[in-house]
């Protein structure tokens, strides 16, 4: 993706990027880590010891997450990653007596409610009286958790709560997670007050089960990722709950219960459709962290300000324009989230929030900051990203504890000119601006580990940036560039550089002294040589160099042991360089966009290559040297600008490994009839070409999940298609399909397919069986046995000796119902038995006979089915 188009998916991650890189003790919503270490540590001390069996201090803590409603829109197994970071919190964010305790952590605006305390408590008979519900599959992986009242049902196929496991073990945190558990029913009443945490998400509910009035002890409950439209007056009896979520359910107005709920400290009702939030929320006292993203929003609420203790403040992915005066009043807040709105300004009472933290104000049409921004002494994380800003006010330089500043894409042309004075600043993002020059004062911003410039208009970069020891990341991809900046190569810590996109056509010598680079990105540049300096940096995993006008590689670049990935699309190479065969450890090569004719056979070298891509070359014929690399999992050869290929060779089983093979635009008339032995193959992308014909072993790819073969010449497909279980992605379009016929096909659904054939399998068959008894009642003699001839269909003794006591009908009949069963070994399909049976006939000279069949032909095409 270029570094001009779209990025918020950048914008929207960066926070999460800047606390894993920089391991800052910020605060997060809403977390419980250490809220349920107290809560297990208060049971230990409350309970008689007969009751609870002892444990590993170890084991105390349980780590309850869920991820789904998190501002951020990065990956979903980075933000587990970040979840289970148990992050320490420099200026206390605690702030409760000593009997709460709530300890916020990152990117948890719910509860996964997955415990890491995991054991095999019970013995396997106890595990059996559980609930009838657990197959003897699902109890193998019962978590009931070494402290002896932690029980984890997740994923067990549970359609009843498991109310026998309350009696036999006593339970105080019960996560039944993606289970259809609808009801209590049957649970006393007794068992369930002991409950202290209870998960339910992901259970398709549409309602409160009744008996949750019941659990009177309860202190988190999660029912997020649900069906709940409606919250009843019931939960008012929580009395003493303190973190409740309802995230991504289908609530429209605030629960009216919720006032009763005195003990509450952190509330998340993300992704559902709230439009208001009543005045009685201002009761909830207790209220420290409160998260209604992604709503249905259009006031800012300004109940919400007198709420005295809240902390962490989420609306981000709603509607609201302004923020009321009324801001002022909320003290104590140190987060606010309010990416993805309508805000055109902030009220300068804003910046009466002296503990302001974190800012994220990401996707806003905001014109101006006030110079206010000075009172934000401990501001930490400032996001702008996505604005409408022309400049920021000097007075940001006040905010002395500024970790992260975030300003891309708005119209900013040039930085504050005393932003050196912000000596705590470690991430400086100020992509897609208009930015014409760095300042030389950065070399001031010692503390500063990630940078980036790009989309800008910078012609060079200050040299004094060599002071920024500590930079390992930069960008400046698609500047006006021309002279590589030297000033990089001082900087012993960085492993990361993008300089793609700029006017740079000479590498210096100074880049030798990078040893310690990983990723290096110089795509779309002016580079005619491939330098013999970069092959100094023998760490480097990552080389992009596409997009130049690069026509050889020094033999030197055996050196680089290290790389991992090379990319040379966009080139001018004729040939393909051998010496980049010595690189063993190589996994992804790209010299697509080139002039090459010809793979040598070195490359079977490259024993760990995984994904190789040369497609739009001039290769005349496919390279066969390529069938060797047995490690290979992609490989896309589709020639749109080459020269066009007709065929694959059969050894292309043997790359046992394909997972992903790319044959588009080419003029190849028939797939291998082994295609079948690409057992692992998951994608095939081979549209635009002339394909007639699925051999018989293409129905053996079950792991097929996408298949493309639009653009050929196909007539009919497979019946055995529908046998593809894993195939969800298909094209057949601009084909003369007949079998099905194209409307059939235009939806791009198996189902439909595979049942339209399945209905002219049967429709075929009983039109053979009516042409085989044609022909065995019209035929004489004579002609039966030239039939049998061209059929290849011998006569036996038994059938000579038969001839006397059986009619010639019942003969032919036998005689075609075997060579059917022969065929039929040879998967021929109905159609084509048919075919090469109304052939046989005209040859013989049986004219009355195929008078019959095209009658019957004719009726038939007639009759829809």
């Amino acid at each position: 993706m270029s570094e001009k188009e779209d990025t918020s998916a950048e914008a929207e991650n960066i926070t999460s990027q800047f606390r894993e890189e920089s391991n800052l003790q910020l605060v997060e919503e809403p977390g419980f880590i250490k809220e349920t270490s107290n809560l297990l540590k208060e049971a230990s001390e409350e309970e008689p010891r007969d009751q609870i069996c002892k444990t590993d201090p170890r084991n105390d803590t349980l780590e309850i997450h869920d991820n789904t409603s998190t501002s951020s829109s990065g990956s979903k197994s980075k933000r587990n990653e970040e979840e289970k970071k148990t992050l320490q919190i420099s200026k206390t964010i605690t702030r409760y007596d000593s009997s709460q305790l709530i300890t916020e952590t990152l990117s948890v605006n719910e509860m996964t409610a997955e415990s890491e305390i995991s054991a095999d408590f019970l013995a396997h008979e106890t595990l059996g009286k559980i609930s009838p519900q657990l197959t003897e599959e699902n109890q193998k992986g019962v978590d009931l958790g070494l402290d002896n009242f932690t029980v984890n049902l997740k994923a067990k196929g549970l359609q009843e709560f498991p109310k026998d496991i309350l009696k036999i073990k006593y339970v105080k945190y019960l996560y039944l997670d993606e289970n259809q558990i609808k009801s209590f029913e049957g649970a006393e009443s007794c068992d369930l007050t002991g409950l202290e945490i209870l998960s339910l998400q992901d259970n398709g509910l549409s309602t409160f089960p009744s008996e949750i009035q019941l659990l009177h002890n309860l202190k988190i409950l999660n029912v997020s990722h649900n069906q709940i439209s409606h919250i009843p007056k019931e939960i008012s009896q929580l009395r003493n709950i303190r973190q409740l979520f309802l995230n991504n359910n289908y609530i429209e107005n605030f629960p009216s219960g919720l006032e009763s709920l005195r003990n509450l400290e952190i509330l998340s009702l993300a992704k559902n459709n709230l439009r208001y939030i009543p005045n009685t929320l201002c009761i909830l006292k207790n209220l420290s962290v409160l998260n209604l993203e992604y709503n249905q929003l259009t006031i800012f609420p300004k109940v919400l300000c007198f709420l005295p203790k809240l902390i962490s403040l989420n609306l981000t992915g709603n509607l609201i324009s302004s923020l009321p005066k009324e801001i002022r009043e909320l003290k104590n807040l140190e987060k606010l989230l309010m990416d993805h709105n309508k805000l055109t300004f902030l009220p300068v009472e804003i910046f009466r929030l002296l503990k302001m933290q974190e800012l994220q104000l990401t996707d806003n049409k905001i014109e101006v900051i006030s110079h206010k921004i000075e009172n934000f002494k401990e501001l930490r994380i400032l996001i702008l990203d996505k604005n409408l800003l022309k400049e920021i006010p000097e007075k940001i330089s006040h905010c002395v504890m500024l970790e992260c500043l975030s300003l891309s894409d708005n119209k900013l042309t040039e930085l504050p000119k005393n932003i050196h004075k912000l000596k705590s600043l470690r991430k400086l993002h100020v992509n897609r601006n208009n930015i014409v020059r760095i300042p030389e004062d950065i070399s001031y911003l010692n503390n500063m580990f990630s940078l980036e410039f790009s989309g800008n208009i910078i012609t060079d970069v200050p040299i004094e940036i060599k002071n920024c020891r500590k930079i390992t990341k930069v960008k400046l991809s698609y500047n006006k560039i021309i002279h590589f900046p030297v000033g990089l190569c001082a900087l012993d810590s960085l492993h990361y550089l993008n300089i793609n996109g700029n006017y740079i056509s000479e590498v210096p010598v100074d880049i030798s002294f990078s040893k310690q680079l990983l990723h290096l990105e110089f795509n779309e540049n002016k580079l005619l040589i491939f330098s013999e300096h970069l092959c100094s940096l023998i760490k480097l995993q990552y080389l992009d160099l596409g997009k130049n006008q690069i026509r050889k590689i020094p033999a030197c670049i055996s050196n680089m042991a290290s790389l991992h990935v090379l990319i040379l699309c966009c080139n001018k190479f004729e040939t393909f360089p051998i010496d980049v065969c010595t690189l063993a450890n190589l996994q992804v090569l790209d010299f697509s966009e080139n002039q090459i004719k010809k793979i040598p056979s070195e490359i079977c070298n490259l024993k760990g290559i995984q994904k190789l891509n040369i497609s739009n070359n001039q290769f005349i014929y496919f390279p066969i040297e390529l069938c060797q690399l047995q490690s290979l999992e992609e490989l896309n050869i589709s020639q749109i600008n080459g020269t066009k290929l007709t065929r694959l060779p059969e050894e292309l089983f043997n790359m046992t490994q394909l997972k992903r093979l790319d044959i588009s635009n080419n003029a190849i008339r028939e797939i291998p009839r082994n295609i079948g032995e690409l057992k692992s193959l998951v994608s095939l992308n081979a549209y635009n070409n002339q394909i007639s014909y699925l051999p018989p072993s293409f129905l053996s790819l079950n792991d097929l999940q996408q298949l493309n073969l639009s653009g050929n010449n196909l007539t009919a497909l497979p019946s055995g298609i529908y046998n593809l279980f894993s195939l969800k992605d298909i094209n057949f379009d601009d084909n003369p399909l007949l079998r099905p016929p194209m409307e059939i096909c235009k939806g791009k659904q198996l189902y439909t397919i595979a049942r339209y054939l399945q209905k002219a399998d049967e429709r075929d068959e009983k039109i053979l069986e009516k042409i085989f008894k044609i022909v065995a009642n019209n035929i004489t003699e004579t002609n039966f046995q030239f039939l049998c001839q061209k059929l290849n269909l011998p006569i036996s003794e038994t059938d000579m000796s038969t001839k006397s006591t059986v009619s010639l009908s019942e003969r032919v009949l036998q005689a075609l119902d075997r060579w059917k069963m022969e065929s039929n070994n040879l998967s021929l399909t109905t159609a084509a038995l048919r075919d090469q049976l109304t052939r046989s006939l005209t040859m013989i000279g049986a004219y009355e006979i195929m008078d019959k069949i095209t009658a019957l032909k004719l009726f038939t095409c007639a009759i829809k089915f």
